[in-house]
């Protein structure tokens, strides 16, 4: 199993969590080894983790809690506690309802793509190529970054686009840069 950063920022919380299945866990595992970016991005987020998960962080009186609590019993009214609850929820739920309908109209058309997903326009299209039948990448011959050669297929560069592959921006560098 080949897994792309999309897939393992999606993922991230989880496998810090142990709570992906073997198989992921290795792909993404595979991942961190060679891509920096993933790599930071696992060390930062283990870091916000650790940071807030440790009681330390910010240590409170014995007691504080109860007092603060009755105290702010005291000051609140008890028709103005329950309008303030429903306000709050109120000015909640249209803040979700807000963020969703924002996030739903500026995704219309576009989709997140990584530098690894770009389409390629400086490769030969009569090049052979190699790929995976389920991965979306092709790669020249001798690629280091190949893992499983055992169910690799070869096809013409212009095949593997037409396919939605798309180059391996390691090996096929040298083409990429002369599109640029």
């Amino acid at each position: 199993m080949v897994v792309n950063c999309e897939e393992v920022w999606r993922e991230i919380s989880n496998y810090l969590d142990g709570e992906v299945d073997a198989g992921l866990r290795a792909a993404m595992d595979e991942h961190f080894r060679g891509c920096q970016r993933c790599s930071a991005v696992l060390a930062g987020t283990r870091n916000v983790v650790e940071l807030y998960g440790d009681e330390r962080m910010v240590e409170v009186p014995l007691g504080f809690s109860y007092r603060l609590q009755r105290r702010l019993d005291e000051n609140a009214h008890p028709s103005r506690r329950t309008f303030f609850g429903w306000m709050v929820a109120a000015a909640a739920a249209v803040l979700v309802a807000g963020s969703f309908e924002v996030a739903r109209s500026s995704g219309i058309g576009r989709t997140l793509r990584s530098e690894h997903a770009q389409p390629g326009k400086g490769v030969p299209p009569e090049m052979m190529v190699l790929i995976y039948p389920d991965g979306k990448t092709f790669h020249v011959a001798g690629c280091t970054y190949i893992l499983d050669k055992s169910h690799l297929r070869s096809v013409q560069a212009r095949e593997a686009l037409r396919e939605g592959y798309v180059p391996c921006t390691r090996c096929m560098k040298k083409y990429l840069n002369e599109s640029a």
